[in-house]
């Protein structure tokens, strides 16, 4: 077995708790863009046939790809702690669920991580791939849902508003309640240490309260906002391409 599998396998023994907490919630995702997907169609024609299943299949590998090599050009944010980085790897993901369906959207998402994880590994025990697999499902899933069920300019927009809501409320809990306390205990680092992090960028950061809402949540509207400013102005034009 190559000694990247034997690291992976090695990390996910000591943090099997967390990991089992991580597959419930990606169980969840998935089984919510499924049945939202399952409803709309009933309503709409579906593609069928083998044609439309290769194209679709197609598709969902080569936004992948691309996500997953976006995912590798991470970058630090100026008003935040430097462990949490931006990078433009959902911006693949959220064009494919508004192709194709949420399904779409979060296998993408999916493939992206697992794909990054067996290439280059994990720095943080599975936390951040966890987190950017969580975080970027929060903001496709309802996005591509409401645009799906009818593709207009406006559900664009109230989808994409709706994911980045959802993005930052979800970031803010769990942050508060899993990744903070998760990664804290995985690397020895103590609470007041990571609170210090951010009292560097915030003086009025001194508690969990404080860091998850003046930290976390003005990063991930800052994120999901810019992502849907992409999606708005580029969708158009790559969806042309798409359909070949």
């Amino acid at each position: 077995m190559p000694k990247s599998l034997v690291k992976l396998a090695s990390q996910a023994k000591e943090n099997v708790g967390f990991l089992f907490i991580a597959i419930a919630v990606v169980v969840l995702l998935i089984a919510v863009a499924y049945a939202a997907e399952k409803l709309i169609n009933r309503k709409k024609p579906k593609e069928t046939g083998t044609v439309g299943r290769t194209r679709r299949l197609t598709i969902i590998a080569m936004l992948a790809a691309i996500s997953t090599v976006l995912m590798v050009f991470d970058f630090p944010v100026w008003f935040v702690p430097p462990f949490y980085k931006m990078d433009f790897s959902e911006f693949p993901a959220i064009i494919g669920g508004f192709a194709l369906g949420p399904v779409a959207g979060i296998t993408i998402e999916f493939l992206k991580v697992f794909l990054n994880l067996f290439i280059n590994g994990t720095d943080t025990a599975f936390v951040g791939e966890f987190a950017s697999f969580v975080m970027g499902s929060f903001f496709i899933v309802p996005a591509s849902i409401i645009y799906y069920a009818k593709k207009t300019k406006g559900t664009a927009l109230a989808g994409l508003i709706s994911g980045v809501l959802f993005a930052t409320a979800a970031g803010c809990l769990l942050n508060a309640f899993l990744l903070i306390p998760t990664y804290s205990k995985l690397f020895h680092m103590p609470l007041e240490v990571i609170f210090g992090m951010g009292t560097e960028k915030n003086a009025s950061v001194h508690n969990m309260f404080t860091f998850v809402t003046l930290l976390v949540a003005p990063f991930n509207l800052f994120k999901y906002t810019i992502l849907s400013v992409l999606t708005l102005f580029s969708y158009k034009k790559i969806r042309v391409i798409l359909k070949g």
